[in-house]
């Protein structure tokens, strides 16, 4: 069964620091990204960054670049989204999704692309 568990939020600071995780099973990540979105309530969907199977694929937005980096471990099955210097704007709930196109920027629409979903893990960030 294919399944992604997200781990990790919580409550923090503006300036503190959060590591996601997202635990993987029933695939394996060779060849295959993992996306990390966050999505307030009512808002839009925003992807932040992608953990593609090698570095070259690999990217993160511009709005988290250099705050917030992303990782898999030695063992295969997790992916981390470490994330510095937190701002209020960060705080919304957090996603990892298989990306089948392992991380690949394409602007030709991919139905199907983000085919499995994690639960979510809730950041937030106050003063």
């Amino acid at each position: 069964q294919v399944q992604l568990v997200e781990s990790g939020g919580g409550l923090v600071q503006p300036g503190g620091s959060l590591r996601l995780s997202c635990t993987v099973s029933g695939f394996s990540l060779n060849s295959i990204g993992i996306a990390w979105f966050r999505q307030a309530p009512g808002g839009e969907r925003e992807e932040i960054a992608c953990s593609g199977s090698t570095d070259r694929t690999t990217w993160l937005k511009d709005s988290v670049l250099g705050r917030f980096t992303t990782s898999r471990d030695s063992a295969g099955n997790t992916v981390y989204l470490q994330m510095t210097n937190l701002k209020t704007e960060d705080a919304t709930t957090y996603y990892c999704a298989r990306d089948q196109m392992d991380c690949i920027v394409t602007t030709s629409p991919m139905p199907h692309r983000f085919d499995k979903w994690g639960q979510g893990t809730q950041v937030t960030v106050f003063s």
